[in-house]
């Protein structure tokens, strides 16, 4: 048997993290479904005075943009160049999740490869990297959540003004700008919740990864667990 290796267990940790956040927040942006039901829950008819099929055009066009690119539109829905512009550069972001989600994939599955092999990461403490990646998942989640409960705005403000640097176009004025009536403060609340649950049950699989693959033996599946 090989001797552990840090750079490795540095490896898995990180790429746990990337793997993740990024898996989760590509489900909000590829189930559109999602965002039809907010829009009932919600009651964004009765909230903005256009009917439920507008709403639903106009956020399909907009995310046929942001994830197959082609000319941005907003169906029915007025908008502005400023408008259209804020969303070439969400649709950078969107694709370069889509990256970090293939990146992070393709190496957790050469380091599965490689731990079949003998070729192991290092235990810190006695704990594997996905342990120490779901604890410090954990504590982003529970850092930012407060954050958003004490102060949503300034958590929104800082979070474009670092993933749009000395831009203001996210900044939308919804007389002409209408986008923005269809995706309120609430439904910006929910997705955010939605994503750092799917973070935490994703981080949580590849916690349990290898005590899943004894699922046959519950005793053996037990001392695997333990081990984690």
């Amino acid at each position: 048997m090989r001797k552990p290796s840090k750079i490795l267990s540095f490896i898995a940790y990180l790429f746990s993290i990337l793997f993740s956040l990024s898996a989760a927040v590509a489900v909000p942006i590829l189930w559109r479904g999602w965002y039809y039901r907010q829009a009932v829950v919600l009651e964004l008819p009765e909230r903005t005075g256009f009917d439920l099929e507008t709403i639903r055009q106009a956020f399909d066009n907009v995310m046929d943009f942001l994830v197959k690119g082609g000319e941005f539109g907003a169906g029915a829905l007025k908008w502005s160049a400023s408008n259209a512009a804020h969303f070439a550069d969400c649709r950078v972001l969107f694709r370069l999740d889509f990256v970090i989600l293939t990146v992070s994939a393709v190496v957790l599955l050469a380091l599965f490869i490689l731990g079949k092999n003998g070729f192991l990461p290092h235990r810190f403490l006695r704990r594997t990297p996905a342990f120490w990646a779901l604890l410090t998942t954990l504590l982003l989640l529970l850092l930012f959540g407060t954050w958003a409960y004490v102060d949503f705005d300034g958590l929104f403000t800082a979070f474009h003004h670092l993933f749009f640097p000395g831009k203001e176009n996210w900044i939308f004025d919804y007389r002409t700008d209408e986008i923005i009536l269809i995706l309120p403060e609430e439904f910006w609340l929910r997705t955010a919740a939605l994503v750092a649950e799917l973070t935490l049950v994703i981080q949580a699989a590849l916690v349990l990864l290898p005590a899943l693959r004894h699922c046959r033996d519950p005793k053996t599946a037990y001392e695997a667990a333990r081990r984690l």
